[in-house]
Formats: C-alpha cells, structure tokens, sequence
C-alpha cells in the first residue's frame, strides 16, 4: 500500500513539473538576390479609398517630408510627413506609386472632404509616417507631389 501511495505521489510531483520546451530556431539566414520582395507594404492607413468617389479632391500642404530608414535585413523604409490639411474636416490620403524605371518612387499626398459637410475653415495640423515597403538592391528617390522627400539604398 505505502508503494502505492508513493509510486502516486511520484506521478503527481512529475505532471506538475515544467515541461521542457524548445526554444526558438535563431539561425539567421538571408534569401537570395533573385528572390527578394518586390514591394511589400504593410497596409496604407491614408491609402485611396472606394468611397472616394463621392469626396471632392482638394490640397494638402507638406512643410515637411523625410525618410526614416529601419536598419534590418531587408531595410525598411518609412516616409514621415508633417503638414497641413485645409480643414478639420479634410482627411488626408496618401497614394503611393512602385518605382518606375529609374527608380523613383511617386508618392501623391491630398485630401478629400464631403462638399455638402459645413466646416470650420481653419488650418488642421498633422504628421503622419506611413510604411513603404522593402525594395530590391538598388537607388531609390522618394518624390512627394514633385519634390523629392529623400533617397535610399537597399
């Protein structure tokens, strides 16, 4: 009987013990060249919307775009703008083109608004980063509405 109790005990002590687990695969390797996204951007919150359609098109006005560059592998990039929209009630979209031949990357920034909605007409701050994506090897420039934001290597 005092076998039992103790063979028992034993199943019980080792069900509640930690189970091992193993831990994560930390190899890092690096895809090849030729196998290197395109242009994945995570999604676009300013992007152009279905609903657009209805909405007039009007200005936004950039005092300042820039890029921030992460340092990963493959390198992210984001694009950083800070400015104004006509009024509160504009909201801001932002289209962003994939580089053309020569590498450059168009970006469109304005705003839409509901033509019926009566708004307060003052100026509406804001600053905004939005994700561009990864890009394969090479030079890029980033233009915004015709000025160029910056360049980077990947």
């Amino acid at each position: 009987m005092k076998s039992q109790i103790l063979v028992l005990l034993m199943l019980l002590l080792v069900s509640c013990a930690p189970q091992a687990t193993p831990g994560p695969d930390t190899a890092v390797t690096s895809p090849p060249g030729d196998t290197m996204p395109t242009n994945e951007p995570s999604t676009n919150p300013f992007a152009p919307q279905p609903t657009d359609t209805d909405l007039l098109r009007g200005n936004v006005y950039i005092n300042e775009a820039s890029l921030i560059i992460r340092e990963s592998f493959p390198p992210q990039i984001s694009l950083t703008l800070a400015g104004d929209l006509p009024t509160p009630c504009n909201q801001l979209r932002v289209q962003i083109n994939t580089p053309d031949p020569e590498n450059k990357i168009l970006v469109d920034a304005y705003s839409v608004s509901d033509p019926d909605r009566v708004c307060t007409q003052v100026l509406q701050p804001f600053e905004e980063s939005i994700d561009l994506g990864r890009f394969p090897t090479g030079h890029y420039s980033v233009w915004v509405n015709g000025e160029q934001a910056g360049e980077f290597d990947t």
